[in-house]
């Protein structure tokens, strides 16, 4: 029987030799070739009419044969009839999408990427002609289109550049010379994934005094899960303190996400760094529009929203939703908890590198390091404290809690804090006195189930959280 294969909240992923398999690739490929045919015959153009045939690019990340992979991956769409362009090194996944973007033939992207998943996961992810997340209804369609089994013909592609243009782009985005006035030391750390080098050289290129650590080419991520969260940033913000910088980044597996350290080695969630970066962009840099989160959001959001006279616009978790709002125009930012943010004026995506550049260039236009900028934030907004954890439950238990608790689960008080309101737009959300939260959700990229909770103390944040993981566990 052929393998089940569904797409999260962002792409297809399994574990490779086992889900993730040649056939299987072949089989995806083939599908989503065949939805963005379907696109561009809505608008009256067929990919074999022997005209100049639309463009499709492709590119991969840095895990395990994952060149290999991209290479089958753009064979298949040459043999559909598409022009097929393959990044010649591994790339993050902004940087198809920026190209894709950027390029007037483009009608899409396909990057091999598995994204923060451990280092034994690959995946797919589509991208649409804008350089945007494929949204729901193309991914369903791509799912109704699978073939039963790998088929059809193979087709030649070429390999190109797409990094250096993308590089150059992002140097445009920020004041080079403000950041090189201001001889900025930070640290680096890519987690071995497709940041690693680009970033680094960024910034160098900046005049940074830049030290990267878990740079080396390692398909098994030296062991470490590439996801921007604790523990995995141990190490970073132990070398961010060790070695005096003024501050740290991190970038996950295809360098989309980011989290930062301050000089102290103290985390910096991404919550925080889109706090932070609307304030810059419209403070420091005279911008305005919406800004656009998920149903994870926190409260220094809401307030800085508030203060600088901004609407915040809630969607479901996950980017592709951000990305639909995006679409509709007049968005300034929009991120998400898990590290996730992107500005539409640069590329409907996700972008790590960007806000890293973004936040260097807060930190030299301000003169203040990122604790600094951290406390003058928590004044005016108060301060937060953020967690979330992903439960390894049993099938009986995702079940129950599918079928029940998203449906039913409602209650008056929830560990000691009066309920206020409840939201089941995505998993279960209750709004709790003193403006803290709790929410429980299956998680759309693994099979697990996310739970998260926002309150004033970090005390808080894990009673709320033990208290929700007795619920979901039942």
């Amino acid at each position: 029987m052929e393998e089940e294969i569904r797409f999260g909240t962002d792409g297809w992923r399994a574990v490779i030799g086992q889900g993730f398999t040649e056939e299987n690739l072949i089989r995806v490929i083939e599908a989503a070739g065949w939805a963005y045919q379907e696109n561009l015959q809505a608008q009256g153009i067929d990919v074999r009419s022997g005209k100049a045939a639309p463009t499709l690019f492709v590119g991969h990340d840095c895990r395990k044969d994952a060149h290999h992979y991209a290479e089958i991956a753009a064979q298949v769409a040459a043999g559909q009839g598409f022009t097929v362009k393959l990044s010649n090194s591994y790339c993050p996944t902004p940087a198809l999408c920026w190209t894709v973007a950027h390029d007037d033939e483009a009608v899409g992207g396909i990057i091999l990427t598995s994204s923060h998943n451990p280092a034994e996961y690959l995946g797919v992810k589509l991208r649409m002609a804008d350089g945007g997340a494929s949204p729901k209804e193309f991914t369903d369609r791509v799912e109704e289109l699978l073939p039963k089994s790998a088929s059809g013909a193979l087709g030649p592609f070429e390999e190109t550049d797409i990094m250096a243009p993308y590089l150059e782009a992002l140097k445009g985005c920020v004041d080079a010379e403000a950041i090189r006035a201001a001889h900025l030391r930070v640290l680096v750390d890519p987690l071995f994934g497709a940041g690693r080098g680009y970033l680094a050289g960024l910034l160098e290129g900046m005049g940074v005094e830049v030290a990267e650590i878990h740079n080396a080419e390692d398909p098994n991520f030296g062991g470490l899960h590439p996801e921007p969260i604790e523990p995995n940033v141990n190490g970073a913000m132990a070398a961010t303190k060790e070695g005096a910088f003024d501050a740290g980044f991190v970038t996950d597996g295809d360098a989309d996400r980011i989290a930062a350290i301050d000089d102290q080695g103290n985390y910096v969630n991404p919550h925080r760094i889109l706090a932070l970066l609307v304030a810059h962009l419209v403070e420091d840099k005279g911008l305005s529009g919406r800004v656009v989160s998920t149903a994870t959001y926190s409260v220094m959001l809401a307030r800085q929203c508030a203060r600088l006279g901004l609407e915040l616009t809630i969607t479901p978790v996950g980017f592709k939703w951000i990305y639909g709002e995006m679409g509709k125009g007049d968005v300034l930012i929009g991120g998400e908890e898990s590290g996730g943010i992107g500005i539409p004026t640069h590329v409907k995506e996700r972008d790590g590198l960007l806000m890293t550049l973004l936040l260097a260039e807060m930190m030299a236009q301000r003169k203040k390091g990122l604790r600094e900028l951290l406390d003058d934030m928590f004044a005016k907004t108060g301060r937060f404290e953020f967690e979330r954890r992903g439960l390894d439950v049993s099938e009986s238990q995702i079940e129950r809690f599918r079928n029940e608790t998203l449906a039913h689960y409602d209650v008056e008080e929830f560990s000691g804090k009066r309920a206020l309101g409840i939201d089941r737009s995505d998993g279960v959300k209750l709004s709790l006195e003193g403006d803290a939260w709790v929410m429980m959700r299956p998680s759309g990229t693994e099979p697990i189930v996310r739970i998260y909770a926002e309150a004033a103390t970090v005390e808080e944040v894990k009673q709320l959280l033990d208290t929700a993981q007795k619920v979901v566990e039942g």
